[in-house]
């Protein structure tokens, strides 16, 4: 049985080690800072340990315990921590959305002998897994288009959204530059530009507008034209849009009444209970992955399509869910030996195995998370 720890025990962190501990595949332990977190846990029936995860010392001890580490701590010190489970000489499936880019951490992989499958949540993750699938089936690919969504049920005015990440994570979605592929060249576009109309049969109308989701993708796949954006209800975009072009997100502090305040801050901590998705309230994830090409003389269509619902039962929303069991999936697979590929992959390069895409496919679908896949050739 493989010792595994999952580094975060939040709201992706705790499904991560639920199901790896639900059939006794795995032994699991959950390391974390927050003893209410360990707490719940435990009591679910998961081994807990107290650790600072920014103590890197005290990281590198731990970790010589176990067989594969899941880096599921928060963006700010998610590229930190992965370096210390490499390390550590520990294989690592990784959902930590930081900046840096990880593909940097190639070489000392290497050279530790680990493997290491980056970005491994439902996007990035399942999307770039998916695209790198139907792209491996094409001579020549003319566009990538993803477009994903995590979104309440119940829709109450005026932001119609409500977030399984801190305000101040999904903010920073929206006050990052996005990067596109245009005519095979990478381009700037402004955060929350591009907005577009999408019907979904379950949903009705959404709209998408651009965000910087692409990641590995951009470099790693050859397409002319590539683009992710973000899924809302219709006039999301327009208020944050208010909000940004009046100073609400702007870092630096400003004096209020002789205090110095973070707007940034101060509209975080405003935003949290109008946002903050709360337990038992349902949420949908879904997303939209269209790859257009050629083959021979023929052009070439694959979507994928999600549409994914809270879980009553467990009570784990669906944005936990889709993230989360595409990481644990991921640990079964480098359990299983299917995947040997040493240093750095990302979810495209697996894409590229079908073997491993449907060991991936199979395994979410029998948790009820079902990628319907259209193929059209025209």
């Amino acid at each position: 049985m493989k010792k595994t720890v999952v580094l975060g025990g939040g709201l992706v962190g705790r499904p991560i080690a639920l199901d790896l501990a639900k059939r006794r595949e795995f032994d699991v332990t959950v390391a974390d800072i927050d003893e209410n977190r360990l707490m719940r846990i435990g009591q679910e029936g998961v081994n807990t340990f107290k650790l600072d995860l920014k103590n890197r010392k005290e990281t590198l001890k731990f970790l010589t315990g176990f067989d594969i580490a899941v880096n599921a701590v928060p963006g700010f010190m998610g590229f930190e921590v992965l370096k210390t489970c490499i390390d550590a000489g520990k294989d690592t499936v990784d959902i930590a959305f930081y900046p840096e880019n990880p593909l940097e951490l190639d070489e000392l992989a290497k050279e530790r002998g680990v493997r290491v499958i980056c970005d491994m949540g439902v996007a990035p993750g399942m999307s770039n897994l998916l695209a790198g699938y139907a792209a491996s089936k094409m001579e020549k690919v003319n566009d990538i288009k993803i477009y994903v969504g995590g979104l309440p049920v119940v829709r109450t005015l005026p932001w119609e959204y409500k977030a399984v990440f801190s305000p101040s994570d999904v903010i920073e979605e929206y006050t990052r530059i996005a990067r596109v592929v245009e005519n095979g060249k990478i381009v700037e576009k402004e955060p929350l530009s591009g907005v577009e109309l999408l019907h979904f049969d379950t949903l009705g109308t959404l709209e998408a507008f651009n965000s910087d989701g692409l990641r590995s993708l951009m470099f790693t796949m050859k397409a002319e034209n590539m683009v992710e954006k973000t899924l809302r209800y219709p006039g999301y975009a327009e208020k944050i849009k208010l909000l940004s072009q009046n100073g609400f997100f702007d870092k630096e502090k400003i004096y209020v009444n002789g205090v110095l305040v973070s707007p940034l801050d101060l509209t975080s901590k405003l935003l949290f209970d109008k946002w903050k998705l709360n337990e038992n309230e349902a949420d949908i994830t879904v997303m939209r992955i269209i790859v257009e090409g050629v083959n021979g003389k023929k052009k070439v269509k694959y979507e994928f399509n999600l549409d994914d619902r809270y879980d009553p039962v467990s009570g784990i929303h669906s944005m936990a869910r889709t993230t989360g069991y595409a990481a644990s999936m991921a640990v079964r697979l480098i359990a299983s030996g299917m995947y040997g590929g040493k240093g750095i992959t990302m979810p495209e390069k697996l894409g590229k195995n079908p073997d491993i895409v449907n060991f991936m496919l199979s395994g979410l679908s029998e948790k009820g998370i079902e990628y319907k896949i259209n193929i059209t050739e025209y």
